[in-house]
């Protein structure tokens, strides 16, 4: 996409402090930081990364300032909390759509994948056990490309 239409995309979509307030949630230093550096980077990052991300933006923020503001905002659905398996929580900004994960078993890189077919759970499983399913978290395992190219 070229810089114009880029700017112009990027300007539709709500500000982090919209997004707060729509939310409900005060808006705070730690809160805005938070969100532009996820809506900053394509990665998931671990929360040692978001730490020193809202550091490098306001100076001085606590580790559980950091933890705090990141529960209210995935409270809000404004942040989504990942868990892969044998990983520390990552968190990105992408919510409210159907996607998936894939994480490299080596370096623990992790990507979104798009739901495959159907809408959300997009997945039905064989029996609820009483359960309203809402969700479907799917997550593919392999190497990244790097890793593949080390190997």
């Amino acid at each position: 996409m070229d810089a114009p239409r880029a700017a112009a995309a990027d300007a539709s979509l709500p500000t982090a402090e919209a997004r707060l307030r729509a939310a409900g949630l005060r808006v705070t230093a730690q809160r805005l930081a938070i969100l532009a550096a996820l809506d900053a980077t394509r990665s998931h990052p671990h929360v040692t990364w978001l730490v020193e991300e809202t550091r490098r933006r306001l100076g001085a923020v606590s580790t559980q300032a950091v933890y705090d503001a990141l529960a209210s905002l995935t409270a809000a659905g404004l942040v989504r909390r990942i868990e892969p398996a044998g990983s520390p929580a990552r968190f990105e900004a992408r919510t409210g759509d159907n996607h998936h994960h894939v994480v490299c078993r080596r370096c623990g890189a992790a990507a979104d994948v798009d739901c495959v077919v159907g809408a959300a759970p997009c997945l039905e499983p064989s029996a609820s056990a009483g359960f309203v399913i809402d969700e479907a978290e799917i997550t593919f395992w392999g190497l990244c490309p790097t890793c593949q190219h080390a190997t």
